[in-house]
């Protein structure tokens, strides 16, 4: 599989042919089998449907009561709002836009594109989403310079061939803050600043769209977003513009942290290779095992954790299958860890999510202590 470097705008990764017979041609039919057998179609039904109905109003009915003036009567209620309103957010993200975004939420593409845009409902941009996670960060995984989501502007090192600063020593222990405020972030300047970094890189243009289009688009959505989820209970909550902007903090920081608790476990760990392009750009393994050898699953075993943060519990099977609906994931997972064995692949899993959320650590302080690669798988 070729891949084009958003840097080089020219070939700059090549992954090493898929072999014969191969893991991931082995994997798509058995998963087809599977479908085919079942009787079961590869996108969402009528769970995955509740399920986004259930997060939708986990979102917008404390935010009612909040804009209504429901509870003026009580700060704490107030702040509890805000604080289950996060639940929903987290919800929209993982178990909603998500799916949607990777056309695995309905077979109706026009549905797809519908709940797949409930990411600008919640401030965000869905085609910069589409361009981070969909083609950059699934076409070249933890590939450093590459994958933007192990990137974070120098202050934290997540792969082994970024430079290490002195300060990556302690980032174990303020990484948690930064990915508190993650979310703020990306609500405020970071969509901006992509744009600007995608037009300049030709994605933009792959996307069909150009910079004043989607600069306009984005600036309304802005406008809107901060429309409703400031100026509303600035007007009508019944408190003081400091609570609701501290409301609006406390919605935000819980919901970055637990977004990135969710994501980086899933990659920067110890077990993953961090493999990187040789001196001709080729890589050692195919798309599939480089895939596989760079993602960790975690607590198998909890449907309750499975249901609310959308399967990405079960990451190698989403970065396989990404236009598979997650609902199908834990059917997929016993197809893929014994094909991998099959092929003597590893199949990275943690029992729990606490246990994932500590390995992560551990990488982050391993990256922040050594200058080379900590682990050759």
């Amino acid at each position: 599989m070729s891949t084009v470097s958003p840097r080089h705008q020219k070939p700059y990764v090549k992954f090493a042919p898929k072999g014969t017979p191969s893991f991931y041609d082995t994997i798509k039919a058995r998963a087809n089998t599977y479908f085919e057998t079942q009787n079961k179609a590869a996108h969402g039904n009528l769970k995955m449907y509740i399920k986004c109905a259930v997060m939708v109003l986990l979102y917008v009915l404390p935010f009612t009561l909040i804009a209504t003036g429901a509870a003026a009567g009580s700060l704490f209620f107030f702040y509890f709002l805000w604080a289950l309103m996060s639940l929903g957010l987290i919800g929209i993200g993982v178990s909603v836009m998500h799916d949607a975004n990777h056309g695995a939420f309905s077979g109706s593409k026009f549905v797809n594109n519908l709940m797949g845009a409930s990411i600008n409902l919640v401030g965000a941009f869905n085609l910069n989403w589409k361009i981070q996670h969909n083609i950059l960060h699934h076409t070249y995984t933890n590939l450093t310079g590459l994958d933007e989501d192990i990137e974070a502007a120098g202050l934290l090192r997540m792969s082994p061939q970024a430079p290490r600063k002195r300060i990556h020593k302690f980032q174990h222990l303020y990484a948690w803050f930064l990915y508190a405020i993650m979310n703020l972030y990306w609500m405020t300047a970071k969509d901006f600043l992509m744009l600007f970094r995608y037009e300049k890189l030709g994605l933009l243009r792959k996307q069909k769209t150009t910079l004043k289009s989607a600069l306009l688009r984005l600036t309304v959505l802005k406008v809107f977003y901060f429309g409703y989820i400031l100026v509303l209970p600035l007007l009508y909550s019944g408190f003081a513009w400091y609570h609701v902007l501290l409301g609006f903090v406390v919605l935000q920081s819980i919901a970055g942290l637990a977004l990135a608790c969710i994501f980086q476990p899933a990659h920067v760990m110890e077990t993953s290779s961090f493999a990187a392009p040789k001196d001709n750009a080729k890589m050692e393994h195919s798309w599939a095992e480089h895939q596989v050898r760079n993602t960790t699953n975690f607590c198998p075993n909890s449907v309750i954790t499975s249901w609310f943060i959308g399967g990405l519990n079960y990451q190698i099977e989403h970065h396989l299958f990404p236009h598979v609906c997650h609902v199908h994931y834990p059917a997929l997972s016993r197809i893929v860890k014994q094909t991998a064995k099959e092929f003597n692949l590893p199949y990275h899993v943690l029992p729990t999510f606490y246990s994932a959320v500590r390995a992560h650590a551990r990488a982050l302080y391993m990256l922040g202590r050594n200058d080379g690669l900590y682990h050759v798988q």
